[in-house]
């Protein structure tokens, strides 16, 4: 059987494969024996070796059962997953705070710039409950989350363009009344004079043209720059081709959201039934 010489050192997602197909064959147990025992196809587990597949937390949980390994494989993965959040954002960040013009679309969560540090500090510790994330990972990520709101306030600001799903503004992070607080931060924010914020609401339906988070950048030099992610990866992209259709989806999506005025209405609207629906 020919095995693709595996490298390591290339990522934390080759060095979990590295370490995996070296444990299974210090134990004399073959991939098919061992996709077996932890319920996966072989084929998943070559991919997951040879760092085509990232390892989730819940393979990683059957690959120390399955191997006796204690929390081993769960620790690595964590890592792999620290990771794979900052590697295209930690490439992206740099560009975002030179640039002149920053649109974004976010879905489920306020965007990051426009977070209060409370909002920011939830979302950060619900990730380290639940193994998402190491103490050391969510430390770096909550500097770096401080770093870039600084740029709205900052001498010449970029221009920024915001449009969130409703979903944004309906998911309770914090509670009632944290929630709350940061839907007042975002009707602050929207009123600054380098700020627009739009609102796409559910009744779009199929109208909302994007689906998944998306930064796009202006850079001094007219050339742009783009973030996105999907569910196991976080890519930055240069390439004018490649970006073209985000842009074109994202004026496309500015048309059909809500306006600004409507946008902070909406807003408003939803803070009230907020309050008013929280536990006495």
């Amino acid at each position: 059987m020919n095995l693709k010489p595996l490298t390591p050192e290339a990522s934390p997602r080759d060095a979990f494969g590295a370490e995996l197909r070296s444990a299974r064959e210090e134990l004399g147990i073959s991939q098919d024996e061992l996709a077996m025992r932890m319920g996966y196809s072989s084929g998943h587990i070559s991919s997951v070796e040879t760092g085509r597949k990232p390892p989730t937390l819940p393979l990683a949980r059957k690959v120390d059962q399955a191997l006796g390994a204690g929390t081993k494989f769960v620790n690595l993965a964590q890592g792999v997953r620290a990771n794979s959040m900052l590697r295209g954002f930690s490439h992206y960040v740099p560009f975002e705070a030179k640039a002149i013009e920053i649109r974004v679309f976010e879905i489920g969560t306020i965007p990051g710039l426009l977070q209060t540090d409370a909002y920011t500090a939830e979302l950060v510790a619900a990730s380290i409950a639940r193994g998402a994330a190491t103490e050391a990972a969510s430390n770096d990520w909550l500097r770096v989350m401080a770093q870039r709101k600084k740029l709205l306030t900052r001498e010449s600001p970029p221009e920024l363009y915001v449009i969130i799903d409703e979903s944004c503004i309906r998911r309770p992070i914090g509670g009632p009344e944290g929630m709350a607080a940061q839907l007042d931060h975002l009707l602050e924010v929207s009123a600054l004079p380098h700020v627009t914020l739009q609102v796409a609401p559910y009744s779009l339906g199929a109208n909302r043209g994007l689906n998944l988070p998306a930064y796009l950048l202006q850079l001094p030099d007219r050339s742009v720059a783009a973030y996105s992610e999907a569910a196991h990866e976080r890519l930055f992209e240069r390439d004018p081709a490649a970006i073209r259709p985000l842009l074109t989806a994202y004026y496309h999506l500015q048309v059909e959201a809500l306006s600004q005025e409507a946008s902070r209405a909406f807003i408003r609207k939803v803070r009230a039934e907020l309050l008013a629906t929280a536990p006495q």
